[in-house]
């Protein structure tokens, strides 16, 4: 007999294995199974390994989004029959050959730290698979793997040091089939409707328990899946439009040292580059802009403090003639700074700002300040450190009021949601990747920008110092964007979308309820495991 999803159902035994590329121990006729041999073991490990590398290939640049549910089918059919220990160390395994490459950006600000970052985020793929091994056991297993699979990404984005949320797999889909659950459950949803279709192609090779029909019958559920998303309903055009002028100044340095040696560089490129877009408007290349949006740290000086750098600003805002959002680091205090975004207006001046909430640690601020001062010298590069800001990024800029998302906080699903919530739109999101330029970080971050525009029916518009600046319409499909590290300035026509989404409304919701079924389905597994054999302790 079969379930609905054409899986065997549960007898008590581990559920069985993939005919490729491993198979499940078979128990002895006390119950307990016998050690695997060295063969199978390397063979779990390769479905780990090539799974890790699948999930990496569907991440930009390379795009390759159908990758992903077909590595999370390998790294199941590298889990499902293993014991927990087993699973927890092959999961850890899958997590590193995925994320050393995901992740190589990092290489920028050091290996060591590059190596230690990829270590503990794969920690939580360690802990996903221990749990997976229980989960396996029970009927509809591929849900309650999509269920934990959630739950894990949700853990990554709290902890440690206010969480990361980067390289999750709704990452991954920014212009695929799957894209549309992000109107309907966010970020979360995307996630497990990939890891969902994976667990069923993990099913479906044929099995001799299974019957004829069973292969086909998850066959066909995983090809479902991302058919169900291109099948869900999105808001339509409202008939308004803002154009918005986007600059990209670059800068002279690179690396960790992106600034160089010339004070003001930086604020004289994107002043200058604002101008140049002021000229093309009077010289009819361009459209009029009714506001211009420049990247995070467009100035490399505190205009507040500093009354040439104010100059350059005020005159290049006053040239192109309509409020600029412009991106600085600013003193709070004599030992502070906040990562500012703030409405120039060419009358008025400096007015309403949005301050970053979501800093990045060892970028913005130091955490365990004393020891890691003291172990590592580059951390003093961090210097002044910042302080949050706390309430969402609605900005009135001329007949709109944006929605201002800074650089890291795109990847956050809450920063990005409370900044929707207040009506705000478009999205703006102003970006510094230039310590990271021509690295897989910009990107991967333009792919995030895409899956918010879908998510609350909002268009995106990134500036950012060398790139990628783009604009990203509502349908998640990029429409313009420059080259990286070059001097680039447009003005494009935004649709101004004001309906909210399922997603938005809703919020953290289904992230909430998918993470909780995985977690009482892991916790139903290991006490129907208990009860059947009390002396196991693996």
């Amino acid at each position: 007999m079969q379930d609905k999803t054409g899986l065997p159902p549960n007898d008590g035994r581990p559920a069985h294995a993939p005919a490729a590329p491993v198979a499940p121990e078979v128990p002895e006729p006390d119950g307990r199974r016998p050690a695997e041999s060295g063969r199978r073991v390397a063979a779990r490990a390769a479905a780990a390994a090539a799974g890790g590398l699948a999930l990496f290939l569907a991440f930009p640049p390379l795009d390759w989004w159908a990758s992903a549910p077909l590595g999370v089918a390998l790294i199941v059919a590298a889990l499902r029959g293993a014991r927990p220990r087993r699973a927890a160390w092959l999961g850890y395994l899958a997590a590193v050959v995925f994320l050393l490459p995901a992740l190589a950006w990092v290489r920028t600000i050091g290996d060591d730290v590059w190596l230690m970052l990829v270590g503990v985020e794969s920690l939580f793929y360690a802990a996903l698979a221990a749990l997976a091994a229980l989960v396996f056991r029970l009927r509809l297993w591929p849900v309650w793997f999509g269920g934990l699979w959630v739950a894990m990404e949700w853990a990554r984005g709290l902890v440690p040091i206010g969480g990361f949320p980067w390289a999750r797999v709704a990452f991954s889909q920014g212009e695929s089939p799957f894209t549309g659950f992000a109107a309907l459950g966010g970020a979360p949803l995307v996630s497990f409707a990939v890891v969902l279709c994976g667990a069923l192609l993990a099913s479906a090779p044929p099995r001799r328990a299974a019957g004829p029909r069973g292969p086909l019958v998850a066959l066909a559920l995983a090809m479902a899946v991302p058919v169900l998303g291109l099948a869900v309903p999105r808001p339509g055009d409202e008939g308004r439009t803002v154009n918005i002028g986007i600059v990209q100044g670059n800068v002279p340095g690179r690396g960790m040292y992106v600034l160089g040696d010339e004070p003001a560089v930086v604020l004289r490129n994107h002043a200058g580059e604002t101008r140049r877009l002021a000229q093309a408007v009077r010289d009819g290349k361009l459209p009029k802009p009714d506001l211009v949006v420049l990247p995070e740290n467009s100035t490399d000086i505190d205009p507040y403090r500093d009354a040439g750098a104010r100059a350059i600003i005020d005159e290049s805002v006053k040239d192109v003639g309509v409020p600029t959002l412009v991106g600085a680091v600013v003193a709070v205090g004599d030992e502070h700074r906040a990562t500012r975004s703030l409405v120039w207006d060419p009358v008025t001046g400096p007015g309403a700002y949005y301050d970053k909430q979501h800093l990045v640690p060892f970028g913005e601020y130091t955490p365990f300040k004393e020891i890691v001062l003291a172990l590592w010298e580059r951390a003093n590069l961090v210097g002044r450190q910042s302080v949050a800001g706390t309430r969402p990024g609605d900005l009135k800029m001329g007949p709109v009021t944006i929605g201002a998302v800074n650089c890291y906080e795109v990847a956050y699903d809450g920063t990005v949601r409370e900044t929707v919530r207040t009506g705000a739109t478009p999205l703006v999101v102003q970006t510094n990747n230039a310590t990271y330029a021509e690295s897989n970080l910009p990107p991967q971050q333009l792919a995030m920008s895409k899956l918010r525009a879908v998510e609350h029916n909002r268009a995106v518009v990134t500036a950012a110092t060398t790139g990628i600046s783009a604009y990203v319409t509502p349908d998640g499909k990029v429409s313009w964007q420059t080259r990286e590290l070059v001097a680039d300035m447009n003005v494009v026509k935004v649709p101004v979308r004001t309906q909210a989404t399922l997603a938005t409304r809703v919020g953290a919701l289904p992230e909430w309820a998918l993470a909780l079924m995985g977690a009482v389905a892991a916790g139903a597994a290991w006490r129907g495991r208990r009860q059947d054999d009390p002396m196991r302790n693996d």
